[in-house]
């Protein structure tokens, strides 16, 4: 199986602390002037020319609409690259498509077309529930706005819907933090990803830090409010699956799980990513992207050509690291598959380090995977890093 992911780079603001690549209007645009009609239409050659390949000749069991703002679309231009990908892919049946959402650029007639589109999951960007923080983060909707959205979306007939939380906010408060979740939780999401506060280079946020206009939370305070989080969410029923991402049963995402399996995935749009690997030997394993700019992708398709920047051919090494690090951030690594796919063994290889970690409840092996703890979840980078093989 394998996943097709699609940027849609367009957003009614860009956000201080984001740095994916989108377009945003400027002062004398209006959204309305956005090449949105342009970009699907290219968009589809894109979607063409990769279809022809024959090793994407395969079923799809997830479709991801990402950004920028997927949902600042009208809904005729989703329905044109749905259809698109429908009929250039084989969709699987009951396939995961998701969409991300902004309040404030839906409203309840408009989340019905995605449904009536097949679109069958909601990843709606909250941040947070409080007007200062939303502020803060030049989000473009307000508290009511969030959860009106959340309440629209299963009114529409969405039943795997989830919600994006940002802490360690300047300063938070534990309480503060734990007001954010209680709120989230009233809304009775499926999902919730809670991503801590990162400062990107180039970003609005990284000037203000630089110029000491705000000041971050500290390691310690970061970890506290991480912890209490793991804690109060899985108090809540929600399974931790991943570093920052808890589900109700049923409900992890299928597509993020692909990518952290190390599942092959296509990119399509400016600046997204691809990995393709054939057999997961030396050179076959092939990651690519595309232009990050929407002028660049426009000409480089309108000649007939592929959008890709660059890529890279992994190394066996690079593939072992990577899948020790997707794996350990995620649900684990299948000891034997790892073995059989790379001839080495974790425990041949690491045995004191390991033991380390298990007695000190940083990780566990059951039923043959290795997998931590949230305990180790809190120190993930740190328990990759010691595990290079």
């Amino acid at each position: 199986m394998a996943s097709l992911y699609i940027h849609i780079p367009f957003c009614e603001h860009k956000c201080i602390y984001c740095d994916f690549y989108s377009v945003a209007p400027n002062e004398t645009a209006s959204r309305s002037e956005l090449p949105t009609a342009r970009f699907v239409k290219t968009l589809l050659k894109e979607l063409d020319l990769r279809a022809k390949e024959e090793r994407f000749r395969v079923s799809y069991e997830t479709v991801f609409l990402g950004g920028g703002t997927p949902s600042l679309l009208p809904a005729e231009d989703l329905r044109l690259i749905l259809e698109g990908v429908t009929g250039s892919f084989s969709i699987e049946p009951g396939a995961e498509i998701t969409i991300e959402t902004n309040p404030g650029t839906v409203n309840r007639q408009k989340l019905d077309a995605f449904r009536s589109l097949g679109i069958n999951r909601l990843s709606i960007g909250v941040q947070s529930f409080h007007e200062d923080d939303l502020k803060f983060l030049t989000r473009i909707h307000s508290s009511e706005l969030a959860k009106q959205c959340v309440r629209d979306g299963y009114a529409a007939g969405f039943k795997n819907i989830s919600i994006d939380l940002i802490f360690s906010l300047p300063h938070q408060t534990m309480d503060r933090w734990r007001a954010n979740l209680d709120q989230a939780m009233e809304l009775n999401p499926s999902h919730i990803s809670c991503y801590s506060l990162i400062v990107e280079p180039n970003t609005p946020l990284s000037h203000m830090v630089d110029a000491r206009q705000i000041s971050l939370l500290s390691t310690e305070e970061d970890a506290s409010l991480y912890e209490m989080t793991i804690q109060y969410l899985t108090d809540h029923g929600l399974e931790q699956y991943e570093v920052s991402n808890f589900a109700k049963k049923g409900f992890k995402s299928l597509h993020n799980k692909n990518y952290w399996n190390h599942s092959n995935y296509l990119g399509l749009g400016p600046s997204a990513h691809s990995f393709w690997s054939a057999d997961g030997n030396e050179g076959s394993s092939v990651r690519w992207w595309n232009v990050s700019s929407i002028v660049g992708y426009f000409e480089k398709l309108d000649q007939g050509g592929l959008p890709v920047a660059g890529c890279e051919h992994l190394t066996v090494e690079q593939l072992v690291e990577e899948e020790i690090f997707l794996g350990l951030r995620s649900e684990g690594i299948d000891i034997a598959g790892f073995r059989k796919r790379y001839g080495k063994d974790l425990f041949t290889e690491h045995r004191s380090r390991l033991s380390d970690l298990i007695d000190n409840s940083l990780a566990v092996v059951q039923n043959g995977t290795l997998r931590l703890t949230s305990k180790g979840y809190m120190v993930c980078d740190e328990i990759c890093a010691s595990l290079r093989v």
